[in-house]
C-alpha cells in the first residue's frame, strides 16, 4: 500500500493537466536540464500548423523557445530568437533568419505559422507581420514528436546546451493543427482563440529541472 502510494504522488508531481490561463512558466537560471515537455492529447503527423505564445527575458544571446523533435530530426521546428533583432526559424532542419524590430528587454507575443500547401511561414512579433518565407513545400511533419519549451533538442528529447536555453517567462502557449488567418490572429492577441492541438486553458505538461509555475501578474502588450 505504501509503494502504491509514493507511486501516485511520483506522477502527480511529474505530469499535470491544469487551466493555466492565470499562470506562467518561470524558467529561473542558466542550465541544460531545465525545460517543459508539452503533450498533446492526440498525435497525428501535420501538414499545417501555427504556435503563439508570450514570453519576457533580460537575455541578450540566442535563446530557445519552441522545439519540436522528431525520429532522426532534431530541428524539426526550431523558434530561436538572436537578439537584438533577428529570429531563427527552422522546419525539417531547414534554418532561415527573419529580422524584426522588437526591444529586447520587454514582453514579446510571438506567432508562427507554416503550411505545406504552399510552403509559406509567416511570423508575427508583437502584433507586426514579418517578412514571409517559403519551406519545405509539400513535406508532413510525422509522428510521434516530441514538444518542448525552454530547450533546443540536439537529439529527440534531449541533447541540451546550456548556452541556447531560454531564461525569463513564458505564458499563453497554444498550438493549432492549421494555419490561423489574420483575424485569428488578432483573436489571439487579446486571448479569445485557444488551440487545438496544445491549449493553454487545459494543458498537459512536464516540468524538468528548475522551472516553476508562477502567477500572472503583469503580461499586457
Amino acid at each position: 500500500m505504501k509503494t502504491y502510494f509514493l507511486l501516485l504522488v511520483f506522477i502527480a508531481g511529474s505530469l499535470a493537466q491544469e487551466d493555466l490561463s492565470q499562470k506562467g512558466f518561470l524558467f529561473p537560471e542558466e542550465t541544460s536540464t531545465a525545460h517543459v515537455i508539452l503533450k498533446p492529447e492526440t498525435s497525428k503527423p501535420l501538414k499545417k500548423f501555427t504556435v503563439c505564445l508570450r514570453s519576457y527575458t533580460e537575455l541578450t544571446r540566442e535563446h530557445t523557445l519552441f522545439s519540436l523533435a522528431t525520429a532522426g530530426k532534431d530541428n524539426m521546428v526550431l523558434i530561436f530568437p538572436q537578439p537584438p533583432n533577428h529570429y531563427s526559424i527552422c522546419i525539417n532542419n531547414k534554418e532561415f533568419h527573419i529580422k524584426v524590430d522588437t526591444e529586447i528587454l520587454d514582453w514579446k507575443h510571438t506567432c508562427m505559422s507554416w503550411d505545406s500547401d504552399s510552403g509559406l511561414v509567416q511570423l508575427w512579433v508583437n502584433r507586426k507581420l514579418y517578412v514571409r518565407k517559403v519551406s519545405n513545400k509539400g513535406f508532413i511533419i510525422p509522428s510521434p514528436a516530441s514538444i518542448i519549451l525552454g530547450q533546443d533538442q540536439d537529439s529527440y528529447g534531449g541533447g541540451f546546451q546550456a548556452s541556447q536555453c531560454f531564461v525569463g517567462e513564458i505564458n499563453q502557449f497554444d498550438m493549432w493543427d492549421y494555419a490561423l488567418s489574420l483575424e485569428e490572429i488578432n483573436q489571439v492577441l487579446v486571448n479569445e482563440k485557444n488551440g487545438n492541438v496544445l491549449n493553454w486553458t487545459s494543458l498537459s505538461y512536464e516540468i524538468k529541472g528548475g522551472v516553476l509555475v508562477v502567477p500572472l501578474y503583469q503580461c499586457k502588450l
